[in-house]
């Protein structure tokens, strides 16, 4: 994320590519580029076919196997939502897992609006924030944590992650279920498309959520090639490799050779450098998970307490006239005409580098604007906000 989250992001990376080209480091053992990406669904979701771009996504199989003409539109990325939640164009918002509100930029101004929409769906194992934020008309639908056994007509049922280095295996959950009534992620999704769509001989919700391994054959028929016999092979031990071109150096281009990227800036950022500004980074500890705090202190980083704390490297802070233990606001440094604001923030000496402030992730979301955003992927910037010191009254 400290390569992405920029406006520039994609560029980051393209530069990263092109040096490991230059210096022969793809397709060399023990080298190469690999993305670390989360948890298994950050992982595996693109493998089957999500994604709000209908060029990535094979349309002309689904409709063929399944009988139906899906749509072509471009969907939504993450600011996209949000934009629409503000603007009034999203009525309706469905969530599988996550906590979307706290993760977001801009989370107070989406909070507001949220409220005006039509219909807000929460299928989720744990409760957060996001699930006290509600449409006019609002469901809370918990399903079977992955770690639960899940029982279905045709008996105990397994489901397959992928890793971030492409290897696909399978988990069986042991724990008992929290609750008898509990339905399983598959369940529920099957069971939506059951009630709100007319009955086809192809479209199998009943079977599909009875017996997981059909949805696995649907896998292996519209990718061809990389899923062959994916439930007998996911159970062997360590799963099997998806596979990557480039390690064979193939290369899906115009030219079948690998491309180098010129960028046309050499700063990720998107708004420069200019007298009183600063970028913040948001960072998370190791005492979280994504939005989940579990407790204040951050051993990587040798700091304990309260995380209400804007790290500043010591030149700044004297060139500030800034000392350790001030209390402090960052606000946004935008002419945008939103004022975005926190406060009670206390200054801590570390090492950031010059011209940067270190902040807590998600705590400091509220600070970055939904047009900052890497200019290709509109992954927002979480990394390069520019903001302005300003000492509290107090």
């Amino acid at each position: 994320m400290s390569l992405t989250q920029h406006v520039h992001g994609s560029k980051n990376v393209s530069m990263l590519v092109n040096f490991m080209l230059l210096t022969g480091n793809i397709d060399r053992p023990g080298s190469g580029v690999c993305q670390v990406r989360g948890h298994s669904n950050v992982q595996g979701q693109r493998a089957v076919g999500m994604s709000e771009k209908p060029e990535l996504v094979p349309l002309d199989r689904y409709a063929e196997i399944f009988e139906f003409e899906p749509p072509r539109d471009p969907g939504r990325t993450t600011v996209d939502v949000c934009d629409g939640v503000l603007d009034g164009t999203v009525h309706a918002f469905v969530g599988q897992g996550g906590n979307f509100l706290r993760a977001i930029p801009e989370g107070e101004r989406l909070e507001s609006a949220w409220r005006q929409m039509e219909l807000t769906v929460q299928i989720a194992t744990k409760l957060n924030r996001s699930h006290l934020i509600n449409g006019k008309s609002a469901w809370l639908l918990p399903y079977l944590a992955q770690s639960e056994e899940d029982i279905q007509a045709s008996g105990p049922q397994i489901i397959s992650m992928e890793d971030s280095l492409s290897h696909i295996h399978a988990s069986t959950g042991k724990r008992l279920p929290a609750s008898e009534h509990l339905k399983s992620e598959t369940a529920i999704v099957a069971g939506m498309a059951k009630t709100t769509l007319p009955a086809h001989p192809k479209w199998q919700w009943d079977a599909w959520t009875a017996d997981y391994a059909l949805v696995r054959t649907l896998i292996e028929q519209t990718y061809p090639g990389q899923f062959e016999q994916m439930s007998t092979r996911m159970i062997q031990s360590g799963g099997f490799y998806r596979g990557n071109l480039t390690r064979s150096r193939v290369w899906k281009t115009t030219s079948d050779k690998a491309q180098f990227v010129s960028p046309k800036t050499l700063s990720a950022l998107g708004i420069g450098a200019s007298p009183g500004r600063f970028h913040l980074i948001t960072m998370r500890s190791n005492d979280q998970f994504n939005t989940t705090i579990y407790g204040h202190d951050d051993r990587h980083r040798g700091l304990s307490g309260s995380r209400a704390i804007v790290l500043m490297c010591p030149s700044d802070m004297h060139n500030q006239n800034l000392f350790a233990g001030n209390k402090v606001s960052l606000i946004t440094d935008t002419d945008d005409g939103v004022p975005r604001k926190v406060s009670g923030l206390t200054v801590t000496p570390y090492a950031p580098p010059s011209g940067s402030v270190g902040g807590c992730y998600p705590e400091m979301n509220s600070l970055v604007p939904l047009w900052c955003h890497d200019e290709d992927s509109k992954t927002p910037a979480f990394k390069s906000v520019p903001v302005r010191i300003e000492i509290d009254a107090a």
